[in-house]
């Protein structure tokens, strides 16, 4: 840090006066009319993730290094970060002329680090968190004469973020209920905090962070700086073990609340801002979003003006799968059940039944006991009340059921693991289906099927796409052969024949 902190009139002269417009621009504060209309308030996005880098992180880095010498400037610079604060100092080092050195953890995301070294700067990887990259950059510092440009307890890096307050109040310059901000090492959140609360005092400042990486939260409740022993890589950018002195203090003054939110919570987020205007965030760019909703769904709060700073967009496109994973069961929208049904024909058929119209998400099945048989599915719902009902109703009808909705072992492993060899799979043939994706088509394609074979195989995923892809093994005697033939030419569903594939013979 420059200082060890400024009085509260300075921030305001700091933020005033910061030098961020060079290469920042002032970033939309766009309605976000779904979400709006679901929660029922009036629901604003600051969209710093549409600067040039992605993220508001370029904000402080360039005021800070703006505020350097000359002298300062021409022996380089070096920072810490995991990503948004590296592109953001390598922004600014490349339009003031000057050597960036970034140090990052070997967790953080290639996208980041290529998108760094692509502006010039140069990286050197080290530790798994920013916490120990930052103490590297602090060795690198003293032995090359760099100035290190901390990407949140400095108070010209405070400035400059707080010009988003700055921006949020001039552009809207109605009421506001509260202001939602990421929190990861304090800087965004005290920024704009330090500003608004000094210019509209009524106004709530609510920070929000990843439940796995939440130093702030613990630092703020036992009145000092905790270092977490370990954080959640998921919101890599909010990945701190330890926020700063200057950050805290700023915190404790003027930030009204911080709330926690899961990693289901923040991927529903995630689609939630996607469907509205089409960005993908990244996690802790979406994490003001996904605290607003939590704290309107906690609070009831009706009929307010919100805002959420989305502050960063730097995703990893391979996340993506993960996260759409992810977002249904984060806004409550799906529900993931292991069902015990007994083995025998008919039961498939009676199980979706009860499913009813409801769209199945996922449906996992091999056949391993000659009695009973488990089930792993996933079903769309409106609520969570409905899932439980749907639970009961299985339940009612004699099927055994179990409730993973919130079991992470479930969610995250078991579904991609249902299956395996089997003994009991004896005249199995392997069949691929492709059909018209709609509502009940599942069901309908059971409908279809004759109950002469057993199902020995089950395998159904929703893909998002128009077309419904099932994998089912049946047990089909040779003596059925040219009956069976004569079924799939009756169904009319487009299949391939995957019984000699070697990988199923190796695995199924």
């Amino acid at each position: 840090m420059s200082d060890t902190h400024v009085d509260d009139v300075d921030y305001l002269r700091r933020i005033l006066n910061a030098q961020v417009y060079d290469v920042a621009i002032e970033t939309p504060l766009e309605p976000a009319t779904d979400l709006s209309r679901r929660f029922g308030n009036r629901i604003l996005l600051k969209r710093e993730d549409l600067q040039e880098v992605f993220s508001f992180k370029l904000r402080g880095a360039y005021n800070k290094m703006a505020q350097m010498t000359a002298e300062q400037r021409s022996r380089g610079v070096i920072a810490a970060s995991a990503g948004n604060h590296a592109q953001g100092v390598a922004l600014a080092a490349n339009e003031l002329g000057c050597r960036a050195v970034i140090v990052m953890p070997t967790t953080a995301p290639s996208l980041k680090i290529d998108a760094v070294l692509a502006r010039g700067a140069e990286v050197v990887l080290h530790g798994e968190s920013y916490s120990e990259s930052q103490a590297h950059a602090e060795r690198l510092c003293a032995e090359g004469g760099l100035t290190f440009v901390h990407p949140f307890d400095d108070p010209d890096v405070i400035a400059g973020q707080g010009t988003i307050g700055m921006e949020i109040l001039r552009q809207h310059g109605r009421p506001i209920h509260a202001i939602f901000a990421a929190i990861g090492g304090g800087g965004l959140i005290s920024g704009i905090a330090a500003y608004v609360k000094q210019v509209r005092p009524e106004i709530r400042i609510i920070g929000v962070q990843h439940v796995e990486s939440d130093a702030m939260r613990r630092s703020v409740a036992a009145g000092e700086r905790i270092e977490l022993a370990d954080v959640g890589l998921f919101s890599d950018g909010t990945a701190v073990k330890q926020v700063g002195v200057e950050t805290l203090r700023l915190v404790e003054h003027y930030v009204d609340d911080i709330l926690v939110v899961d990693t289901d919570e923040t991927c529903a987020a995630i689609k939630d801002v996607f469907t509205a205007t089409r960005t993908l965030l990244e996690p802790a760019g979406a994490l003001a979003i996904a605290g607003l909703k939590k704290y309107v769904e906690t609070t009831g709060v009706t009929g307010e003006t919100l805002v959420a700073v989305s502050c960063g967009a730097n995703m990893n496109f391979d996340r993506l799968r993960f996260v759409s994973e992810r977002a249904e069961i984060g806004e409550r929208r799906e529900a993931v059940f292991a069902v015990t049904i007994p083995e025998r024909p008919g039961s498939f058929r009676r199980f979706c039944e009860l499913v009813g119209g409801r769209n199945v998400t996922e449906f996992n099945y091999r056949i391993s006991d000659d009695t009973t048989a488990h089930v792993f599915v996933g079903v769309s719902i409106g609520s969570r009340a409905e899932a439980d009902e749907l639970a009961d109703t299985f339940r009612s009808d004699g099927f055994d059921t179990l409730d993973l909705t919130d079991d992470e072992l479930a969610k995250v492993h078991l579904r991609h693991l249902v299956g395996g060899k089997s003994e009991l799979a004896s005249d199995e043939v392997l069949h691929r289906f492709e059909f018209p994706e709609r509502p009940g088509a599942l069901l309908n394609f059971l409908g279809s099927m004759q109950p002469n074979w057993n199902i020995s195989l089950f395998h159904y995923r929703n893909h998002g796409s128009d077309s419904g892809r099932v994998l089912v093994g049946m047990q089909v005697p040779a003596s059925d052969a040219r009956a069976f033939d004569d079924f799939l030419e009756h169904l009319g569903y487009r299949h391939w024949d995957e019984t000699h594939n070697p990988a199923y013979r190796l695995f199924l």
